[in-house]
């Protein structure tokens, strides 16, 4: 039984949802930004296979954190890093034993110009670029991890003049899907579909160049009992969703 799997039985052991609580159920489901197009296909697919309905909400992962203790009724968080989580559950928020990596996120250059971006990332070390777009390092971790790559390729200084910040990596994107920065680092998922670059071009981030950024879930307290997280978990441990996951650019536990 692979890990994913395991964790997910944990969950639902905890949850201890009864059959009289089988029912078509509503949750409400808060994502980090860079898991958007990934989630908004497998919502699809869940209410096509289950009763249930999950309403989905996307943000930064920092923002969502904020959210939450403020009152905000989410029943199910989906994170861009693992420390939000488990600062969730120290702090009340959340159901013990309820948290595991969902995906393993990947760093891509990118630009929305098919010629801009060379397979090695050498634009960085040059001057033909208008602005590099990064989310904000203190609320998003693909930000940080952009820092951290530029730190190790001693490129931090000589970019820095030319840094435009998004709040989180969706609006990242945007400011180079829209042409505002030339290039941008941002989530591989939020560029390839069926594992092939949708549109512009890119470079994929060595792994050894930033800390993994492992996305974690964790059931909220406002969540407990909801049938509809309950089958979501379940659904996502299957191996077809899995490999769907990993189809968008991330990798994952399930082998």
């Amino acid at each position: 039984m692979n890990q994913f799997k395991l964790l997910t039985l944990i969950i639902l052991t905890c949850l201890s949802i009864s059959p009289s609580q089988a029912h078509a159920d509503n949750a409400l489901v808060a994502v980090a930004s860079n898991f958007t197009l990934t989630m908004k296909k497998l919502v699809t697919q869940f209410h096509e296979e289950t009763p249930h309905t999950l309403r989905v909400s996307f943000a930064s992962s920092g923002k969502f954190y904020a959210q939450i203790k403020n009152g905000a009724p989410f029943d199910l968080f989906l994170s861009a890093d693992q420390l939000i989580p488990t600062k969730l559950l120290s702090e009340g928020y959340a159901v013990p034993n309820t948290q595991a990596t969902y995906a393993i996120g990947k760093l891509a250059l990118w630009s929305s110009d098919p010629n801009k971006v060379d397979p090695m990332g050498n634009i960085l070390k040059s001057k033909t670029f208008n602005k590099l777009a990064l989310a904000n390092p203190k609320l998003a971790p693909y930000g940080f991890a952009a820092i951290e790559t530029l730190e190790k390729l001693n490129l931090m200084e000589s970019t820095k003049p030319l840094w435009i910040q998004g709040e989180n990596i969706g609006q990242t994107y945007q400011f180079v899907r829209t042409g505002n920065a030339d290039i941008g680092f941002v989530a591989l998922s939020q560029i390839q579909n069926h594992q092939e670059l949708s549109t512009g071009s890119m470079w994929e981030v060595p792994n050894d160049l930033y800390s993994p950024i492992k996305q974690d879930l964790i059931v909220l307290k406002h969540g407990e009992n909801n049938a509809a997280v309950q089958a979501f978990l379940n659904y996502l441990a299957l191996p077809k969703t899995q490999k769907l996951i990993q189809s968008y650019g991330y990798h994952t536990e399930f082998n």
